[in-house]
């Protein structure tokens, strides 16, 4: 159960990106936003496939 202020913080954490002016919410944020990294890093490999475009 998530609430409004974390999907809020949670959506200017989406860049996961040298952002520090972050709100309180920066700590939670960074490390969502970690895990999310490790998510969203092999999305673009698996998409990439080696075929002719």
């Amino acid at each position: 159960p998530l609430h409004p202020t974390a999907m809020s913080c949670y959506n200017l954490c989406r860049p996961c990106g040298p952002t520090p002016l972050a709100n309180s919410c920066n700590e939670p944020c960074v490390r969502q936003c970690q895990d999310s990294r490790v998510i969203i890093e092999p999305s673009p490999v698996v998409v990439t496939l080696p075929g002719p475009i």
